[in-house]
């Protein structure tokens, strides 16, 4: 009796019969991916995204979308003689991600674009132009490992936990996941590397990107001055206990637990106290700038909205009914995960209590859970609308 086998990407069919689209960024990930499952014997469609002007783009170095990355993956598919397509998602990119963040900023949160481009323009419109082109699935460079347990697809972190993406596809929802596949989540970075340099490939030696793709210079303020002409309102900066310390020119230019470039020159007439301010607070409403020591930015309570989850089943009914289920938590992509307790709420949200305090903890920002038991897996996530601090 004969035995079906899986091919590496999980399918019941030949590997030359399986149509896989690769979303190629230009980068060294997305062109390994391309690499690997070509030489594999699959049928490889490379597809990339404009996603903002040229004109722009191609002045700016380390933008994942460019034009010269756009440039860089035409030769890589070239090279590897796989059809290679360039689609204008321009404005569906502006609309779903760069108008929101804008808007986000202006209300003083601190938005994740990365997250919101993942949700929207590559797994949701990518996607489907992939399932339209008749691919069995859409391959990315991202590291984080996909498996499936009883039928469900579910993600861990990546092996390299320096280059771990988990944080950034918690609201990757279980259909999308179940035509995804991440073929780095099992490699480091360097053995990707080696891989690009077996294959010869151009981008070898192409450093990482470092910043948001629009912003590659880091000044976000000057893009959401761009994209909100007029919108932006100077204001005060006032210490918690009621002080006016000085002006600002909008509260774009401020995030939560910033402590370089207040605006507030020194602290003389302060004697009592010179330890170092922070921002602790956003009104932007009233266009103000709430500062204080660092020992005000403690916080214990995340709440979350928009909470999306990957397995079913996330918690039972006496976890939910007594103390909550422990997790960890990753409230920002370079942080550890943190040990919490988590309570469900109707309406998809959530609470996350922590099990020790942190600081500078943004709304805009997200808070990705991963099992108590195992904090490789990721079960889902959402945005943070309120961590309140002490205000001491």
């Amino acid at each position: 009796m004969s035995v079906k086998l899986e091919n590496s990407l999980g399918f019941l069919k030949p590997v030359d019969k399986t149509r896989v689209v690769v979303a190629m960024s230009g980068g060294v990930d997305s062109s390994v991916v391309a690499a690997m499952l070509k030489h594999e014997g699959y049928e490889v469609i490379g597809i990339t995204l404009q996603l903002y002007d040229h004109g722009f783009a191609v002045q700016e170095k380390g933008a994942c979308c460019a034009g010269a990355d756009i440039h860089d993956a035409r030769q890589v598919a070239a090279l590897l003689g796989i059809p290679h397509y360039v689609l204008d998602y321009e404005n569906l990119f502006k609309q779903q991600v760069m108008d929101e963040f804008a808007d986000s900023y202006l209300q003083g949160h601190t938005p994740i674009p990365c997250v919101k481009c993942n949700q929207t323009v590559k797994f949701k419109d990518l996607l489907s132009t992939a399932r339209e082109l008749g691919a069995d699935c859409l391959a990315t460079g991202h590291y984080v490992q996909r498996e499936v347990l009883d039928g469900h697809a579910y993600l861990k972190r990546g092996i390299d936990t320096q280059k771990d993406q988990s944080y950034f596809l918690f609201a990757t929802t279980p259909e999308q996941l179940d035509y995804l596949r991440f073929p780095l989540g099992s490699m480091t970075k360097d053995e990707t590397r080696q891989i690009a340099l077996k294959y010869q490939l151009s981008v070898t030696d192409k450093p990482d990107s470092q910043d948001i793709c629009f912003v590659p210079n880091g000044r976000y303020g000057d893009v959401v001055r761009r994209l909100r002409p007029g919108a932006i309102t100077p204001g005060i900066i006032r210490h918690l206990d009621g002080r006016i310390l000085g002006k600002h020119q909008g509260v774009i230019d401020y995030t939560i637990g910033q402590r370089r470039g207040l605006g507030i020159g020194g602290r003389k007439e302060d004697a009592k106290d010179n330890s170092p301010l922070y921002v602790v607070e956003i009104d932007a409403n009233a266009h103000e700038v709430i500062v204080g020591p660092q020992t005000a930015l403690a916080c214990q309570n995340i709440y979350l909205d928009e909470v999306n989850w990957l397995l079913p089943g996330i918690m039972n009914e006496q976890e939910q009914d007594s103390k909550g289920k422990e997790v960890f938590v990753k409230l920002r992509n370079t942080a550890p995960a943190s040990p919490a307790r988590l309570f469900l709420e109707r309406n998809s949200k959530a609470h996350l209590v922590l099990q020790n305090p942190e600081y500078g903890i943004a709304t805009g920002q997200a808070g990705v859970v991963y099992d108590g038991n195992d904090s490789t897996i990721m079960l889902g996530g959402g945005w943070i609308v309120s961590a309140p601090i002490s205000l001491i």
